[in-house]
């Protein structure tokens, strides 16, 4: 794939994001249905807690248009999609910290320790997880 074929297809998916995050309607002029947590999670195939809390704050940034995560909303993600809570939901984060998938977000949220993904993390999101196992 060429530079400017990867760069109008990230585009394209910036832009349906943000028409369904606004409500919006496809070309067809079919409204968009949001996808369930669930949905996602199914969609990109995590095998590991690791890859699920790395999914789940990829959906609440992108999705839910959250500025940054703490471990709080990722034990919620959790919770939403029905997969029991890790034990440790920082050691999910932090696990991912040293992939260089997640990294500090500049501000505290709701009093707490927040993150936000890198761009690497957020690539890793987008190509799935079915071919790394």
């Amino acid at each position: 794939m060429t530079d400017d074929t990867n760069l109008l297809a990230r585009l394209a998916d910036l832009e349906n994001r943000v028409l369904r995050l606004e409500g919006g309607q496809d070309q067809a002029g079919v409204p968009f249905k949001q996808q369930s947590l669930r949905e996602f999670l199914n969609e990109k195939n995590p095998q590991t807690a690791n890859d699920r809390g790395l999914c789940i704050a990829y959906y609440l940034e992108t999705s839910k248009a959250f500025g940054s995560f703490n471990a709080e909303d990722i034990k919620r993600g959790f919770r939403e999609a029905r997969i029991p809570v890790p034990s440790n939901p920082n050691d999910v984060v932090n696990k991912n910290i040293m992939k260089g998938y997640v990294m500090d977000a500049e501000a505290p949220k709701d009093g707490k320790k927040a993150w936000i993904l890198t761009a690497t993390g957020m690539v890793q999101i987008q190509k799935g997880f079915a071919a790394d196992k």
